[in-house]
């Protein structure tokens, strides 16, 4: 769990995804269109991907991918993304943390 917390800080927006996951392509998508560089990690596709999904499950990522991190912080998944996104909160932790500039 210590490494998913040391990769989450070390930038702005870090996600954690698969990268056969539809719900995943979407969140970085999301990401990428407002003009946001996350750094993504494709557990499936990493040689320690199985235990750092069991690390994100005990985060409590329910399912455990997409887990978006943003400015370091454990924010959900891809429903509570999009509820942020919804209700314009999402721009503002993006300002925040320094992943967007206007």
């Amino acid at each position: 769990m210590d490494s998913i917390v040391k990769l989450a800080s070390q930038k702005a927006v870090v996600i954690f995804s698969k990268s056969s996951c539809c719900m995943c392509h979407a969140i970085k998508r999301l990401f990428y269109e407002q003009g946001v560089s996350p750094m993504i990690y494709e557990i499936d596709q990493i040689p320690n991907g199985k235990e750092m999904e069991w690390a994100l499950i005990r985060l409590g990522c329910n399912p455990s991918v997409p887990a978006v991190f943003i400015g370091g912080n454990f924010v959900g998944s891809a429903s509570t993304v999009m509820t942020l996104q919804i209700n314009g909160s999402l721009k503002k932790m993006l300002k925040d943390a320094g992943a967007l500039w206007l």
